[in-house]
């Protein structure tokens, strides 16, 4: 059902049983997927590519062109997931020729006023909370929650079944499922609520948590603490990817707050 005070470009493609209510703007090269809903005020505009059984809340602008000065009109695309929660005044940056898109997967929540900038690569079943800002050509990966009023730097990366706490600045990679907070943002153990609730068995957590107190160990060298955590979990699957995600790493990963104990 489209309002008949909505404004939908003939050239739009919109799934079955797409609602859009009154005073929403849907620009020429849209495709919208079946059962979602865009919202009075919201705007999507041209290149974006959104997924079905989404929701997209007042005041949301979806694909606007990046705030990049090397922008100069190429064919980039915002490509919303499905089941995606845009909730009211979040931005949505097209990509550039960077990455040639903007992506926010499956089953991610963007709570109010979050920015997600071109090039951004976000997975699935993440939870960005209020006024988050996003920097250019950053990656999320899946499962990741980040609390409000959080700033990330451009080009960072944060690893699967990560934790930031709210009001956190951005400035190195965030390993996988670790918990984060303070300032410098600090690694302040695992993330094993998180984990339990996503499946994790209590032996997978402890290994997790046995191995991250080699790796960001009270000495503060991650060589040296990656080679020890080897030692004892060559093999794991959960270590292969963590030690995987910190050697690629090109701008570093944070360090650990704490001089204890590392298993909570």
């Amino acid at each position: 059902m489209v309002s008949n005070l909505a404004y939908v470009h003939p050239s739009a493609i919109l799934g079955e049983g797409v609602v859009v209510e009154p005073f929403a703007y849907i620009d020429a090269n849209v495709e919208i997927g079946a059962h979602t809903w865009v919202g009075p005020n919201a705007t999507i505009l041209s290149h974006a590519r959104i997924g079905s059984h989404c929701k997209i809340f007042p005041g949301a602008v979806v694909s606007a062109a990046p705030q990049d000065l090397k922008f100069k009109g190429e064919d980039a695309l915002t490509i919303i997931g499905n089941h995606v929660t845009i909730r009211e005044c979040v931005t949505v940056n097209r990509g550039t020729l960077d990455k040639m898109k903007t992506e926010v997967g499956d089953n991610t929540l963007l709570m109010a006023y979050v920015h997600v900038a071109h090039d951004c690569i976000i997975g699935k079943n993440c939870i960005i909370a209020n006024s988050v800002s996003l920097a250019g050509h950053i990656t999320i990966e899946d499962n990741v929650n980040i609390g409000g009023m959080t700033a990330v730097q451009q080009f960072l990366r944060i690893g699967k079944y990560a934790f930031i706490g709210g009001g956190s600045l951005v400035r190195k990679e965030v390993p996988p499922f670790v918990k984060a907070a303070k300032e410098p943002l600090s690694y302040l153990g695992v993330n094993s609520i998180g984990l339990s609730r996503k499946g994790f068995s209590a032996e997978e957590i402890t290994d997790i948590q046995g191995m991250y107190k080699y790796i960001l160990g009270s000495e503060g060298n991650v060589s040296v603490g990656l080679q020890k955590a080897a030692d004892q979990y060559a093999g794991n699957p959960h270590f292969e990817y963590v030690r995987d995600f910190i050697s690629s790493s090109k701008f570093g990963v944070i360090r650990s707050a704490l001089t204890g104990n590392y298993a909570d």
